[in-house]
């Protein structure tokens, strides 16, 4: 390491483990608030649940924006990681993908259509990265379940996303303290419906994630 680079090392200190922790209770906090009330929710009310003053959630996250992306980050993030996980503890790919797409609900990755609109900037680096991953991961595991002849070969990643996103998007309006055990029933019947051999055929083509770039 060069001198220049290690003055520039001993002059960016690592965050102390109190700080990392309060930014993980913010984001938590925030992934939690917009699934119930949507992205506008007040930060102060955000901060208040997270257990730390306002001054210290915009020391961490300077604007909404900021927070926002990162609570889309964080579920991007845990999505691939439980889909890693699924896939290197099933046998079967398609046990994997089940198992897969229930993770995903209880990650709440429906909630964030609503935040990828407006004035979200939908091409920053990290997201597009993160979501290139998660795409990326999502499509080798459809891939492989269709080789082992689990999964209809008439569907493709897209529509897989499509209907995850759909059926486990919060609906405006609606307070059932027990939503979620229709979400998985919902997302069970759709899963059914993916096995092969198909019991029908599809109208209209494919949706692939290429449609689904385009389509944004």
């Amino acid at each position: 390491m060069s001198p220049a680079a290690a003055t520039e090392t001993r002059r960016t200190p690592r965050p102390r483990a109190d700080a990392l922790r309060n930014r993980e209770r913010i984001v938590t906090a925030a992934r939690e608030m917009f699934v119930e009330f949507g992205p506008e929710v007040p930060l102060d009310d955000i901060a208040r649940r997270a257990g730390v003053g306002n001054a210290t959630l915009y020391r961490h996250f300077a604007d909404r924006a900021v927070l926002v992306r990162e609570v889309v980050l964080s579920v991007m993030t845990r999505t691939v990681r439980q889909l890693e996980t699924a896939d290197a503890e099933e046998a079967d790919p398609f046990s994997a993908l089940r198992r897969f797409v229930h993770a995903a609900a209880d990650e709440r990755i429906g909630a964030l259509c609503p935040m990828l609109s407006g004035s979200f900037d939908s091409d920053h680096p990290d997201l597009h990265a993160g979501r290139e991953r998660l795409e990326a991961a999502v499509q080798n595991l459809v891939e492989r379940a269709q080789s082992a002849g689990r999964m209809r070969a008439d569907v493709a990643a897209g529509d897989l996303m499509i209907a995850l996103s759909q059926l486990t998007r919060p609906l405006p309006g609606i307070e059932c303290p027990n939503i979620d055990q229709f979400v998985h029933r919902h997302l069970q019947l759709f899963l059914d419906g993916l096995e092969a051999p198909a019991r029908s055929e599809l109208p209209g083509a494919a949706a692939t994630l290429e449609d689904l770039r385009s389509s944004m």
